[in-house]
């Protein structure tokens, strides 16, 4: 299960060809997104990319994880594996999805020493920029602490997993997230027909558009904010 990324969306340049959104800019990005963290972690802020009434994509900053289903407790959920629950189908029409931009991401290893989590970061060899498959939407509750409530309407992101593939299995066999490349991939998740989703879910990232992360690159992800 991912439950920490990196995403550095200073690095939207190339990309803005190929995605067609408007890349970081201190100017116009900065206030949309204001003083975003480049590691994002369950119910912290992250960058997200959804479709606008004009048919472009817009920057949005929400908190990454859902309300699970209340039989579950309904506590955050930040994957999303099982896509025919009830709780989730909702969350699957194009109104709904959107591109969760991200420059690494983690997984802890199945087998770390007890006591002991290792986490193992991976990144697409040019180190520019992938996107998840994600879910969005408007929740009302609260989404603080018992120590610091934080009651009202908050916009959710999560992020839906796969099969894990050949270079990320061995550290985590159970899966991966849904990874996205390219314009043709991107738009096609935003504005697939339900019967497609299946597809898309199922469609594993090859083993070489990622690599392991050296533990001295991955320690400049945390904590960090873009500015």
């Amino acid at each position: 299960m991912c439950n920490r990324y990196a995403s550095d969306i200073r690095k939207a340049g190339k990309e803005k060809d190929y995605y067609g959104f408007e890349e970081w800019s201190e100017t116009r990005i900065n206030p949309v997104l204001g003083n975003a963290v480049l590691e994002v972690f369950p119910k912290s802020f992250g960058p997200v990319l959804k479709l606008g009434e004009s048919g472009d994509l817009e920057w949005s900053k929400m908190r990454w994880g859902l309300p699970g289903p209340p039989q579950f407790g309904a506590a955050p959920v930040t994957n999303i594996r099982n896509i025919k629950s009830p709780h989730w189908r909702p969350l699957l029409g194009p109104r709904h999805r959107c591109l969760v931009p991200f420059t690494a991401f983690s997984e802890y290893e199945d087998n770390s020493p007890k006591g002991k989590k290792i986490i193992r970061w991976f990144a697409p060899p040019d180190r520019g920029m992938l996107f998840f498959a994600g879910v969005c939407g408007e929740w009302w509750g609260d989404y603080g602490t018992k120590k610091e409530p934080n009651e009202g309407t908050h916009k959710l992101f999560s992020f839906l997993t796969t099969e894990a593939n050949d270079l990320v299995g061995p550290v985590h066999a159970k899966a991966m997230p849904v990874v996205l490349r390219g314009e043709f991939e991107c738009r096609q998740w935003l504005n697939a027909a339900p019967d497609q989703i299946e597809t898309i879910q199922a469609r594993v990232l090859p083993a070489e558009a990622l690599e392991i992360v050296s533990d001295d690159e991955a320690a400049q992800y945390v904590g960090g904010y873009i500015k």
